[in-house]
């Protein structure tokens, strides 16, 4: 078998830095390429060099767990210990998943029937390694993104009682500093059409009419009023008497976006 040294250092480079990459976002980090390029070399000079020692398994195993913890020392920036030890953590979870992932790849290479008889041992090819640790990267990346996206929203969503015609509505309340909505000088709140007819019913009052700017455009739309609402945020609680209530498009995991003068108040 010949082994091409600078193929597998390229390799082991290119996969060490992205999973390098996507351990620094997870742990909320600048990726800084003067520190990430350093990491990423010095993690593919010990997957080519390590071989090459001739060390018991328990010491190749320290070894490696401690050449593990020093990528993340190199390609991580800051003052605080915890962002490195998300970034180790996260770049070990990484590893072994990939690891995983590689090692059932490499299961329809290892044996092939021969036309003789009898069974071959082959090798995956390069670029089915690579693509498959890009395709890896790729939906790390997304999850990553998606799963930070689905957190911030959840720091925002207060739980939130409406009340109307002596009925309690709880519902989940959206903290959007987009909203700056007021009709006659108070803050106004944003719900869906259900939420209207689902608190007032049949026997709907208008309060008035306002002008609502949005991405589409400007818009006329109809502002009713609340009985009461109630917003826990922590410890605290706040109280409001008759708010006002316009008719938007809300998302799926909240039926209401609040005003930021009203969570200012």
């Amino acid at each position: 078998m010949v082994v091409y040294f600078e193929y597998a250092f390229l390799e082991n480079f290119m996969i060490d830095g992205a999973l390098l990459y996507l351990a620094l976002k997870c742990a909320r980090l600048k990726a800084k390429w003067y520190r990430l390029l350093p990491a990423a070399a010095l993690g593919a000079a010990e997957a080519v060099l390590l071989p090459l020692v001739i060390l018991p398994v328990w010491a190749l195993y320290i070894v490696k767990i401690l050449g593990g913890l020093l990528l993340p020392i190199v390609a991580a920036s800051g003052k605080k210990f915890k962002p490195y030890l998300v970034t180790a953590a996260v770049f070990f979870l990484l590893t072994f998943s990939l690891g995983g992932i590689l090692t059932a790849v490499y299961s329809f290479f290892r044996l092939s029937y021969a036309e003789g008889g009898g069974y071959l041992i082959g090798q995956a090819p390069a670029g089915l390694v690579l693509g498959g640790a890009l395709v890896f990267s790729i939906a790390a990346f997304v999850f990553i993104k998606h799963f930070y996206r689905l957190k911030k929203l959840r720091q925002n969503l207060l739980p939130c009682t409406l009340t109307a015609g002596g009925r309690d509505f709880h519902w989940q309340g959206l903290i959007d500093s987009g909203n700056m909505l007021t009709f006659r000088g108070k803050p106004v709140c944003v719900v869906s059409a259900a939420a209207i007819f689902a608190l007032f019913g049949r026997e709907i009052k208008e309060e008035g009419r306002m002008t609502v700017s949005t991405v589409n455009g400007a818009k006329d739309r109809p502002v009713f009023a609340c009985d009461r609402m109630q917003i826990s945020a922590g410890k605290r609680t706040l109280y409001r008497e008759g708010v006002y209530l316009t008719v938007g498009e809300v998302g799926k995991q909240y039926q209401l976006i609040l005003s930021t003068a009203l969570m200012e108040a």
